[in-house]
């Protein structure tokens, strides 16, 4: 969360965004502004890739400044997405009625889908061997509400974080998080806020390595080259990056070195494309092209919105999208590498 004593004011946030022209004097002045509670300019050309969290020297966590300010000042982003982020609050105050839960084996952890609908996710998913036997959740009762400040809400992670800690504590099981968001929700901002998070919880990844690590003789490697597209919350949370390796090294494919990796990683573009559709298409064309130009044969995700917002351009321009858990699944012999 932001920390104002830990900003010098030295405007690499967004002198290397890249999606504002900004020199230092002009990237100074538009955080000086945010910092003292004033509108700023960057409140509507963000598109909420959090890139900046990682640019920052200090530490200082900038993205959560300018998507607090995004809400406050009724950005773009934030008009777009305000009957989605009413119904979140409306959720919370008045109960949930989209709760799924499918009850598993007595100590087997819980799969927290967050709140997105299972049919968001690969056909199959629930039924194979990788989830046997455990319980699966889903609802809005259960969002992570991280994800809130792509859609102007960035205040509902404060307001209702403790709220989906103790729905999940009431579980009585360790949670596995199958989205990067609720994993931050647990592991980082209920820390910042102050809110004990009494289960134990696991990320996706961790998941992932350790049952294929476990489980090697059933793994036929897939020897094939792929490229890796990150959500935005991986910005919280770098080591991510080896977990990812890990996963490849033991399924048996290689993640090609592309321009738009890592720290340069390139946005999905789904809350650009309802306020800069122009910008949005630019920079999906642009990560596809680069994963094709290096030799990548697919293009990994572990978010299901980057597969909704991705899915189509990359099947016009041949690359296989694929949801990390079918990769797993691919060299588990569940499902068959996509036809050409």
């Amino acid at each position: 969360m932001w920390d104002a004593s830990k900003c010098d004011l030295c405007g690499d946030c967004l002198v290397q965004c890249r999606y504002v022209d900004y020199d230092r004097d002009r990237a100074v002045a538009e955080i000086k502004l945010l910092s003292e509670g004033n509108k700023a300019d960057i409140l509507e050309g963000c598109i909420t890739c959090n890139a900046c969290i990682q640019y920052c020297p200090q530490g200082a966590d900038p993205a959560d400044l300018i998507e607090r300010m995004q809400e406050t000042f009724s950005s773009p982003i934030a008009a777009a997405f305000k009957p989605f982020t009413d119904s979140v609050v409306k959720t919370f105050e008045k109960g949930s009625r989209d709760v799924e839960v499918i009850e598993g084996e007595p100590g087997r952890p819980a799969l927290s889908f967050d709140s997105f609908p299972f049919a968001q996710f690969p056909a199959g998913t629930l039924e194979s061997a990788l989830f046997r036997g455990m319980t699966v959740v889903r609802g809005r009762k259960y969002a992570s509400l991280v994800g809130m400040a792509h859609m102007g809400g960035a205040s509902l992670t404060k307001r209702y974080a403790r709220k989906v800690i103790d729905n999940f504590a009431e579980l009585g099981k360790d949670i596995v998080y199958i989205h990067n968001e609720g994993y931050i929700l647990a592991h980082l901002r209920a820390r910042e806020l102050g809110i004990e998070v009494p289960y134990r919880y696991m990320h996706l990844f961790e998941y992932l390595r350790d049952y294929l690590g476990n489980h090697q003789s059933g793994i036929t490697r897939l020897n094939r080259r792929v490229a890796f597209q990150p959500n935005c919350a991986v910005r919280w949370l770098p080591e991510q990056a080896s977990w990812v390796d890990e996963i490849f090294s033991l399924v048996g494919v290689a993640r090609v070195s592309r321009t738009y990796d890592g720290v340069d990683a390139l946005c999905c573009g789904g809350p650009a494309l309802f306020v800069n559709r122009e910008l949005a298409e630019k920079m999906q064309h642009d990560n596809i092209s680069d994963a094709l130009d290096h030799g990548a044969e697919a293009l990994i995700t572990i978010c299901p919105m980057c597969d909704t917002v991705l899915r189509e351009p990359t099947a016009q321009a041949g690359l296989p999208m694929i949801f990390i858990t079918d990769l797993c699944r691919m060299a588990m012999g569940e499902v068959p590498w996509p036809a050409g």
